[in-house]
């Protein structure tokens, strides 16, 4: 079964008058999952970062996002480095994301970046969705 549609991300959709706890990131990623992201950044130019967000939908309600941006300006995200990849993060979503593990898995069938979530209550079978 497919996830259902994408409805954009959290922190771009909720109300910014809604109250939300922001955590310091921690992200991780794995020895593969760094040699992908740097393959793919080397190929881009500029101030290149891997943006992390949340979005509503997927089978459990939240969908991950990992997309290569230019470096957001202005308040309200946090940025880190990791094994020499430049990483973003909402304030918005830093609770949900905080302590997650990237990996990269190369199979022929569901391959590509995996999330290992400790905020998780539930992750969908599709391993991109989580709740």
């Amino acid at each position: 079964m497919d996830c259902p549609i994408d409805s954009g991300a959290l922190s771009d959709s909720e109300s910014t008058d809604e109250e939300y706890e922001i955590l310091p990131i921690d992200i991780n990623l794995s020895e593969i999952a760094t040699q992908k992201l740097l393959e793919l950044v080397d190929n881009e130019t500029g101030d290149m970062v891997l943006k992390i967000a949340v979005h509503r939908g997927g089978c459990s309600g939240n969908l991950y996002d990992l997309e290569l941006v230019d470096r957001p300006e202005g308040g309200g995200f946090q940025f880190d480095e990791v094994n020499g990849i430049h990483i973003a993060v909402s304030d918005y979503d830093s609770s949900l994301l905080s302590g997650i593990v990237i990996d990269f898995q190369d199979s022929l069938m569901g391959g590509g970046f995996k999330i290992n979530n400790p905020n998780a209550e539930k992750e969908c079978g599709c391993g991109k969705s989580f709740a």
